[in-house]
């Protein structure tokens, strides 16, 4: 898969307790040519966030210290980065769960275990407005 120049400059957070489920992300976006950052939970991404700007981020519900509905909310109150898509992660694909994440103001939802195409389809769906900038 060839890579495109405008991926380059997108820089995707992936936010999971789960080594696996960040390395797989890593790997996947990688390959597309994003830039990826990487956070163990909220605290570490939150404390990330200034330093990177990310155009995307990928956040699991089920983590330690600071769960993934607390994380998108502090995320979409903040004047700086109210505005950047958040993608709740969960192996858990209830309705309530969804629910939950609209309410804290997230953009889409994807379940784990995710494909490669379902990742990067959802990157590109909610990074099209970051390209037309």
């Amino acid at each position: 898969m060839t890579t495109s120049p405008d991926n380059v400059s997108l820089k995707i957070m992936v936010i999971d307790d789960s080594s696996t489920i960040r390395r797989s992300a890593e790997i996947f976006l990688g390959q597309a040519g994003y830039q990826v950052v990487l956070a163990e939970d909220g605290f570490d991404a939150l404390a990330k966030m200034n330093d990177h700007h990310p155009a995307l981020i990928f956040c699991d519900i089920l983590m330690p210290r600071l769960d993934g509905y607390q994380t998108c909310a502090l995320v979409k109150k903040s004047a700086k980065f109210h505005a950047t898509p958040v993608i709740m992660l969960s192996s858990k694909d209830g309705l309530f769960d969804r629910a939950r994440g609209a309410m804290v103001g997230s953009n889409a939802y994807l379940t784990k275990p995710f494909t490669k195409d379902s990742l990067l389809r959802t990157v590109r769906e909610h990074t099209a407005t970051a390209l037309a900038r």
